[in-house]
């Protein structure tokens, strides 16, 4: 078994054997929380000077839980509307190989730099969403990359679509009532 940095360069290499690994192992879901939570400290430490710590621990939250909602929709979407023969994944799967994906995150860290800060947020996002296209076609056993990329821009607008209108307003709301 692979170490926690071990697997996240390897995710971040985006390399096959590395989330096939993730995905057997029911142990690493531990390890896919600490990553998620890793990158999303380095984002609130790149960033705190554009959103303030306020703003960067409700971005942390809303990346566990946007993590989750991608997940459940890509095991919703790739399993039961858009499957091929040999799909076959669950949530566990899904979220431990999936949260893996954050691991380029650990970089956001680097947007404190100014100016460049933004670039270097856009740059990292990017990144993280190629590595998730790789890691959905893994997860569910797709045997190209087309259906993958559909399966993550619909999970991702319905990320979004929740973060935007549902999870935002309520941690806004939490913050200023106290």
């Amino acid at each position: 078994m692979a170490s926690l940095t071990e697997r996240m360069v390897g995710a971040m290499k985006a390399d096959v054997k590395t989330f096939q690994e993730i995905e057997a192992d029911p142990t690493a879901m531990g390890q896919a929380i600490t990553v998620i939570v890793i990158a999303g400290v380095a984002a609130l430490i790149g960033n705190v000077f554009r959103s303030g710590v306020t703003g960067g621990f409700m971005a942390l939250v809303i990346s566990l839980i946007g993590y989750a909602i991608w997940s459940f929709m890509v095991v919703i979407i790739g399993t039961k509307l858009m499957p091929e023969p040999t799909t076959k994944a669950d949530f566990p799967e899904a979220f431990r190989v999936i949260g893996f994906t954050a691991s380029p995150g650990v970089f956001n860290v680097l947007a404190i730099i100014p100016f460049l800060g933004p670039l270097i947020s856009f740059v990292i996002s990017l990144w993280v969403l190629v590595i998730g296209v790789i890691a959905v076609r893994e997860v569910l056993d797709y045997s190209n990359t087309g259906r993958a990329i559909v399966v993550c821009l619909i999970a991702v607008v319905v990320y979004l679509c929740v973060v935007f209108f549902i999870l935002t307003p309520l941690l806004v709301a939490r913050a200023v009532l106290g």
